[in-house]
């Protein structure tokens, strides 16, 4: 049996992680307030803090990790000495062929260095966009506004990501392996919120967001360098986040989840 630890297991694919790989094991959630998640020991610690994790990978045998914290060779490092074998690390699809001076491009390369570096069994995920971003639009409006409305992604299902993860964790045999993990289609927002407004039985409308108004929105919710970022990605063609890969069904031995089926079991957030 497996002990697994899951940082950022109140987020939306750290939950889905503790949700697949519930049974395989004792699973922890690692949260800063040490959150309750169901299936999971809870276990409190900010990981921009190695003194408050210091403790906490003792007995574990494998870890899921975010992507971006301020001292990630540290981390491994405490990891390691504790007697941790194997690491998944969250990226993300922007990092294949992209350019350093790209803030977030930048942080998930910077992670998965370390993790490559760190002597631990690593496996590196780089997911799409994620269907869990149509969360935004709740309270939903009949008008929803959206940035990048033009650009096409192949969004992905984070209980999708949760299951490979899952094997990941327990599977030396996706050891040292890449996984560019993508939905099963490319879909504009408008063809998104259409899905949701059938499955909710309403009449939905997309209106695209200037990108004048987009970026003092986001700027107002970000730093500055990550707004830059997604307009670099999205409007300067540093990313295609549309292309589809057959990962998920070639690992989960079934096809990647639908947006529909996403938004059927998420419809009570709207």
């Amino acid at each position: 049996m497996t002990t697994v630890l899951v940082a950022g297991a109140t987020g939306n694919v750290g939950g889905e992680v503790v949700r697949a790989i519930a049974g395989a094991g004792e699973v922890r959630a690692l949260s800063r307030r040490g959150t309750p998640v169901e299936g999971a020991v809870p276990v409190a610690g900010d990981l921009g803090d190695r003194t408050s994790v210091a403790d906490v990978w003792r007995g574990v045998d494998a870890v899921f990790l975010p992507a971006g914290h301020p001292d990630v060779p540290g981390l491994l490092a405490d990891m390691r000495a504790a007697g941790v074998r194997r690491v998944v690390l969250l990226s993300t699809g922007a990092v294949v062929g992209g350019d350093v001076d790209n803030a977030v491009t930048r942080f998930n390369l910077v992670s998965e260095a370390a993790v490559r570096d760190s002597g631990l069994g690593c496996t590196v995920l780089r997911p799409s966009g994620f269907m869990s971003n149509a969360l935004q639009w709740a309270p939903l409006a009949d008008v929803v506004r959206e940035p990048f409305a033009d650009v096409p992604v192949a969004v992905i299902d984070p209980a999708d990501i949760g299951a490979v993860a899952a094997r990941a964790l327990i599977d030396p045999g996706l050891e040292g392996r890449s996984l560019r993990l993508t939905g099963p289609e490319a879909t504009l927002p408008a063809d998104r919120l259409a899905v949701l407004g059938d499955v909710l039985g309403r009449d939905l409308r997309l209106e695209p967001e200037p990108d004048d108004e987009a970026r003092a929105r986001l700027g107002s919710v970000m730093p500055a360098a990550y707004v830059d970022a997604f307009f670099r990605f999205f409007r300067g063609g540093e990313y295609d986040d549309s292309r589809v890969t057959t990962t998920v069904p070639d690992l989960l031995g079934r096809p990647a989840r639908t947006f529909r089926q996403w938004a059927e079991v998420h419809a009570g957030a709207f």
